[in-house]
């Protein structure tokens, strides 16, 4: 995720004309969120603006909507090799032991290029044009999967799991290009809502791929070849979908690389901290991929030990999660009405709150189970669009690819955290699958009033919004 700005990077309305005059379809974001700032009817005062990218071209649409598409192919295909390499694993009938440790050790490989390879792909955003990078990124995709191909069709699990590594390495260094683009080809005002499409989009992709794999995995047992066959066309069909996405220039050409990725990472916590309203997202947005990955494991332990549900099912609740949380993305997304509603943050965190309780109780139903996980979800949606649009919004364009990166880093190390408190709450707290449900409804309930305390003004915000939507 992107690079982060100080307060001096803030261009005032006097600098910049566009921004002399509040109105209803600019973003509006305070330079000092504790205090709350002077307001029109409109919105709010204009001159708190950090600085944005040229103005996107009227006919925006068409570049915006190729990089759905770009996005949602190359979601769709991490996701889907992911889940064929764990389930041709499981298939080879490994002792359970074995099975389990390569079942981890494929995860971990999906996981750590974005934390190895995040600072890098934020380098990339920012010296080179984010358009560019995509385009790279994807033709190196093509290569890749043409090995996970190969891979495939011997069977050499070695080799599958490097293409697993691979295969996310790519979608690590695009990653601050992809977010980072949002901004240079939307209008402000559509840019919540933009955010609200591509979660949508990433969690579709995500269910439909760990659908799609079983099926693969059925379908096509013993002759893999042609599940790498198909993998290979779906990226094919993304490079030349990203050639559609607009044009835009780069935001630092002199930016120098450094050889170590971690290097730029002290800097741009630094600069993240020097703006409050974009360390408090950046720090929310952490904490929602360290609770969705807790739910990922306790929903597969939920399933097993309590509902008593065969594989399947269990991936119905995990989609029904998925679902969720892409719907209130999408709702979240047009419910900003054109600003960056951070005032939904405290509303998503309760929802989630609610339904974690809600969930952890006795008796229920595999259908109350469901629509539990699906409201969970669809507040989790409400908690994420808003800190996403701010993490992309606040950086100036010339540091946004690096805190994009930084606060990508974050995300997957709040991941790697969730697997060590499910480990000790398991292990050594010896709680069970729904009482770990309830123990992540408390830790969302703390975290929400440490946020609030933080930053008073969401909750003013979100006054704002409920009685805005009544009065309308």
């Amino acid at each position: 995720m992107p690079e982060s700005i100080s307060l001096t990077t803030l261009r005032t309305a006097q600098t910049d004309p566009a921004l002399s005059t509040p109105s209803p379809t600019r973003m509006s974001m305070p330079e000092n969120p504790s205090v709350p700032p002077s307001e029109t009817a409109a919105g709010v005062r204009a001159d708190v603006f950090p600085r944005v990218a040229p103005a996107p071209a009227a006919n925006w649409r068409f570049g915006f909507w190729s990089l759905i598409v770009t996005q949602f192919q190359g979601a769709f295909n991490d996701n889907a090799l992911k889940f064929l390499v764990i389930y041709l694993i499981v298939e080879r009938n490994f002792p359970s032991i074995v099975r389990d440790r390569l079942v981890l050790l494929v995860g971990s490989l999906f996981a750590l290029p974005f934390i190895i390879f995040a600072m890098a792909g934020g380098y990339f955003a920012d010296r080179y044009s984010k358009r560019s990078v995509t385009i790279g990124t994807k033709i190196f995709e093509a290569g890749m999967m043409t090995f996970a191909l190969i891979a495939l069709a011997i069977g050499h699990l070695p080799m599958e799991a490097a293409a697993v590594f691979l295969i996310s390495t790519q979608g690590a260094l695009f990653a601050p290009s992809k977010y980072g683009l949002l901004p240079e080809l939307l209008p402000p005002k559509e840019l919540s809502w933009g955010n609200g499409v591509i979660e949508l989009g990433t969690f579709l992709a995500a269910i439909t791929a760990t659908m799609a794999s079983g099926f693969l995995a059925a379908a096509f047992r013993g002759r893999q070849v042609w599940s790498g066959v198909i993998l290979l066309a779906f990226t094919l069909s993304g490079l030349a979908a990203s050639f559609g996405i607009s044009r835009v220039r780069a935001a630092d050409p002199a930016r120098r690389f450094r050889a170590n990725p971690f290097a730029d990472f002290g800097g741009q916590l630094r600069i993240i901290v020097q703006d409050r309203v974009l360390a408090w997202a950046v720090a929310g947005n952490m904490y929602i991929w360290f609770l969705a990955a807790l739910l990922q494991f306790v929903i597969v332990i939920y399933g097993h030990d309590i509902l008593r549900v065969d594989e399947t099912q269990i991936s119905y609740l995990q989609a029904a999660v998925g679902l969720g949380i892409g719907i209130g993305s999408l709702a979240a997304g047009y419910l900003s009405f054109g600003t960056i509603e951070y005032g939904l943050v405290p509303l998503g965190a309760l929802g989630v709150t609610v339904f974690g309780f809600l969930v952890s109780r006795s008796g229920l139903s595999i259908w109350q189970v469901r629509s539990d996980l699906a409201l969970l979800g669809f507040f989790g949606g409400f908690y994420a669009v808003p800190l996403n649009a701010l993490i992309q919004h606040r950086p100036a364009p010339e540091h946004r690819g690096g805190v994009i990166a930084a606060s990508s880093l974050l995300s997957f190390v709040g991941i790697f955290l969730a697997a060590g408190v499910y480990f000790a709450l398991s292990s050594f707290a010896h709680l069970n699958a729904a009482q770990i449900f309830l123990a992540g409804a408390i830790m969302t309930l703390a975290a929400t009033f440490y946020s609030v305390f933080l930053l008073p003004d969401s909750v003013q915000r979100l006054r704002r919004w409920v009685m805005d939507r009544f009065r309308g």
